[in-house]
């Protein structure tokens, strides 16, 4: 424990007991010099404009920024801003525009159900069926029946080999029980696309929500919103409650053998390219050729186990777990799984669980939004083709193209003054980052997804999210064995939100996070560089965090840092985890450096390189000194920190705290700045300010 300078002081003075002495004669006093004054806070000259892009109304003028720049950008936006009653956060940059989005795809899937589309529109057909059926409520109530005989389909496990067959048809159908099956490129032969097993069936946000002490009240409530759900099933009350303790038994055990969230981070302990043969050799136990013949892939052969233990594990439940348990199981799958195709009752019983226990949502939300969601998820491409046509101009996809390149200017010019790097490493890192750039993805896919095959009706919303989820399982299996497909997308173009992929080696950027506060065309430079142009920095430093970094330029894992320059890295990057270590989520819930280490790294490379991005935009542009309130790199401070104001209920932010890679939005502001030079220097922060990071708390990855 380290103790205050005060408390070193006291302990010094008392630790050895010295001769009384005389006492001498006093001295004459001396003059003793006054402390020097502390630097005055940063005042705006309010008498200037504000420049476009900022919210003067979202800020705190009366903090100090150099205090808490969280506060003092996001202040006045926190003391008046409501979280909506049916959303557990609610911030002015993601969700603002998720609103945005959703209102126009609202209007897009209203026309394609009254068939109103453009003539022409691409797969307009279903997409006015998915919606029309899933916001048909009346529909709703008579859909019991037919998830009944879906589920009395699968749930009637006899022997080991019905299993394999059950589990098979149940994931063909798109649910997950015990585990998930997907094709993935092989993480050391990325030109290589086979298939991947790995962990699922868990109805709890994590596997610790299963042992944690702090958590057994969320257990508690789970167990008895399980019993009710079965209790709408029509089975009676003793029935419900044994098939709880036996779901909750089963998920236990696969909840033991899970993975942590942190282990998942390492991309090593995830590839175990075991093959068919292999699996079968290690998890005999249960009946892999009738599985692989029920999900539709019955020569499947290529194959990547992410935790061979985990398989073990399922095997083992399959030989020693009465029938009559895995039904329950099963049926509690599905029965989760489908409950947005069922009566609302289902519906409710669902949200009164994730109201209390996980989100504290006030309300449910209104159908149309959860269909608006559900289509996206499902018909994304479909969708997204008349939204980018509505939504998003050239001209961003232009300006985006633009600050990219920029940004890899900036990262390269960083790279090459690191003195902790040598010449091959810095060599291989300036490859990597130009092929990184060279794949960028903006706004919307060169090839958009074919969905042809995809047959719906207006009859039944459980019946075309069956077919949806059918046509995906089938897509991401008729992959394997074939050429990586890179012109394929991973999110959605309305998606609010951009990634990096490791093994594609590219930086996306879809249509949907192109906006305000994000990106705004009205805004100066400076803005949209501190908002938008943080968000290309930080996905390309994720090719440098510290799982990106074990992927080599052709996205194989490959260790391709020198051993010296590997070891400078993890020690930087300890710093920043134990940095946020110190940060309190919520109550007594710490953030957890390690859990959110790869995000955090990328924030602090983000906005150094976009800053520095930024400086070197002005100075080819020649512009004179700003004339607004806040020079230059004060804007594109502010611009960052206004696109993280959040407000996040209590039960959300004790669930992202176990579960989510990114620190809360307060401390993804506070956190970096306070590393940065430029931010101590925009704001003319002291030495000794409060947010100022100093001597060796100080963190500098890239």
């Amino acid at each position: 424990m380290r103790l205050s300078a005060l408390a070193l002081i006291l302990v010094a003075g008392c630790a050895t007991q010295q001769p009384v002495q005389k006492e001498a004669p006093a001295a004459p006093a001396k003059e003793v010099a006054a402390p020097p004054p502390e630097p005055p806070k940063f005042v705006a000259d309010l008498k200037k404009p504000m420049p476009p892009g900022l919210d003067e109304a979202a800020m705190d003028l009366s903090a100090d920024p150099c205090a808490d720049f969280y506060q003092y950008a996001c202040g006045g936006w926190m003391a008046k801003t409501e979280i909506p009653a049916d959303r557990p956060l609610y911030s002015r940059g993601f969700v603002s525009i998720l609103e945005r989005n959703e209102a126009l795809q609202k209007t897009i899937l209203e026309e394609a159900a009254a068939n109103k589309l453009p003539e022409g529109t691409a797969f307009a057909k279903q997409l006015g069926d998915y919606y029309a059926t899933c916001t048909d409520e009346a529909g709703l109530e008579k859909a019991l029946p037919e998830v009944k005989k879906f589920i009395d389909q699968v749930a009637k496990v006899k022997d080991a080999k019905s299993l394999a067959t059950s589990v098979g048809t149940i994931h063909a159908a798109g649910f997950r029980p015990f585990f998930d099956i997907g094709a993935i490129q092989d993480l050391k032969n990325s030109t290589e696309v086979i298939g991947s097993l790995d962990q699922s069936g868990l109805g709890l946000p994590d596997r610790d929500y299963y042992f944690d002490e702090d958590k057994k009240t969320v257990r508690e409530q789970y167990k008895s919103h399980v019993e009710a759900m079965f209790g709408l099933l029509g089975l009676p009350a003793k029935d419900c409650q044994r098939k709880a303790d036996e779901v909750m038994a089963i998920e236990t055990r696969l909840a033991k053998v899970a993975q942590t969230r942190v282990e998942r981070r390492d991309p090593n302990k995830l590839y175990n390219r075991i093959n068919r043969d292999g699996l079968t050799a290690q998890a005999k136990d249960f009946a892999w050729d009738a599985y692989f013949t029920a999900v539709g892939a019955k020569d499947l052969k290529a194959i990547n186990v992410n935790s061979v233990p985990y398989f073990v594990e399922v095997a083992a439940i399959a030989k020693d777990t009465k029938p009559e348990l895995l039904n329950s199981y099963l049926t509690w799958v599905v029965l989760r799984s489908t409950t947005p195709a069922l009566p609302k009752v289902f519906q409710d019983e669902a949200f009164n669980f994730s109201s209390k226990a996980l989100t504290g949502a006030k309300a449910d939300r209104p159908r149309w939004k959860k269909c608006v969601a559900y289509t996206d998820g499902d018909l994304g491409e479909a969708l997204g083709r008349e939204f980018v046509r509505r939504a998003f101009g050239e001209d961003g996809k232009a300006r985006t193209s633009a600050m990219v390149e920029s940004l890899q200017k900036s990262f390269e010019a960083n790279l090459a003054s690191l003195s902790w790097f040598d010449e091959p490493t810095r060599k291989a890192a300036f490859e990597k980052v130009t092929r990184m750039v060279g794949n960028n993805k903006i706004g919307y896919p060169g090839t958009w997804r074919d969905y042809a095959k995809l047959t719906t009706s207006r009859t039944s919303f459980f019946g075309n999210s069956l077919a949806a989820n059918r046509f995906e399982v089938q897509r991401q299996l008729a992959k394997i064995g074939k050429p990586v497909d890179r012109n394929e997308w991973l999110m959605s173009p309305p998606t609010v939100n951009a990634y990096y992929d490791p093994q594609k080696n590219e930086i996306v950027f879809p249509a949907g996070i192109l906006q305000p506060p994000f990106f705004d065309r009205a805004a100066t430079d400076a803005v949209n560089f501190g908002s938008m142009g943080m968000v290309v920095g930080h996905e390309i430093t994720h090719g440098f965090d510290d799982e990106g970094r074990q992927f080599d330029v052709d996205g194989n894992i490959k260790d391709w840092w020198s051993a010296s320059v590997g070891k400078a890295f993890v020690e930087k990057a300890s710093c920043v985890k134990k940095q946020f270590d110190g940060y309190t989520a919520i109550g007594d819930v710490k953030v957890k450096g390690d859990l959110t280490l790869g995000e955090n790294i990328a924030d602090l490379g983000g906005l150094k390189l976009a800053h520095a991005a930024m400086a070197d935009w002005y100075a080819k542009k020649g512009d004179a000194d700003s004339q607004f309130r806040f020079s230059r790199s004060q804007q594109f401070f502010l611009g960052f920190a206004q696109s993280w104001c959040t407000k996040v209920r209590d039960e959300t932010a004790k669930v992202r705290a176990a579960t989510d890679p990114h620190a809360p939005p307060f401390a993804r502001v506070k956190g970096p700045l306070g590393n940065l030079d430029a931010f101590q220097t925009a704001f003319q922060c002291s030495e000794k300010a409060a947010m100022i990071r100093r001597g060796a708390d100080r963190c500098v990855v890239w």
